[in-house]
């Protein structure tokens, strides 16, 4: 299947959903990498991200859903990179997604979604492979310097990629 403009046009109704996800970068040898992830069997990759649920704020669904499709805990929010409107993949749908741009040093994670199988796969971030969804891949593209320029930053702060357990406070 190959997504074209229509996906990106409101014209078919349908219901509205708020996502919220994630560009989660690390960097290694001087190269940032971006997380992507897939599903078991499905070779096209996309950034990591779902629906908000009652209660939860952008933040928090962001977090999650990265945990749960790339299995990445320890990870730091730098800020908000960009919002992005679509359709789903059936047009029925409309999904507006707020995307984080978040730092991290671990390589490998363990997904925590138990009704998908998901992959994870590190890409540097000026030599992407395939994404299905055009506009994740533009919103990294269109957004690559002042990534490549928050991450660095990011990376040198003494208090980078601290990490709480879940339900410890603040």
């Amino acid at each position: 299947m190959k997504i074209d403009q229509s996906w990106y046009i409101r014209n078919l109704g349908g219901t509205d959903r708020i996502s919220a996800g994630g560009v989660v970068a690390r960097i290694e040898q001087s190269q940032i990498y971006v997380a992507l992830v897939n599903e078991t069997g499905v070779s096209d990759l996309v950034l990591p991200k779902g629906g908000v649920e009652p209660g939860e704020t952008l933040e928090e669904a962001a977090r999650r859903e990265i945990l749960e499709e790339a299995g990445l805990s320890k990870i730091e929010f730098i800020g908000k990179l960009g919002v992005r409107e679509r359709y789903d993949l059936f047009k029925e749908r409309w999904i507006t997604t707020h995307y984080f741009l978040a730092l991290t040093e671990q390589i490998e994670g363990t997904p925590t979604d138990c009704d998908h199988h998901y992959g994870l796969t590190w890409a540097l971030i000026d030599k992407l492979p395939p994404m299905f969804w055009p506009e994740q891949r533009e919103l990294i593209e269109s957004n690559c310097a002042r990534i490549i320029q928050d991450i660095v930053e990011a990376s040198r702060l003494p208090h980078s990629i601290q990490w709480r357990p879940e339900g410890d406070p603040v």
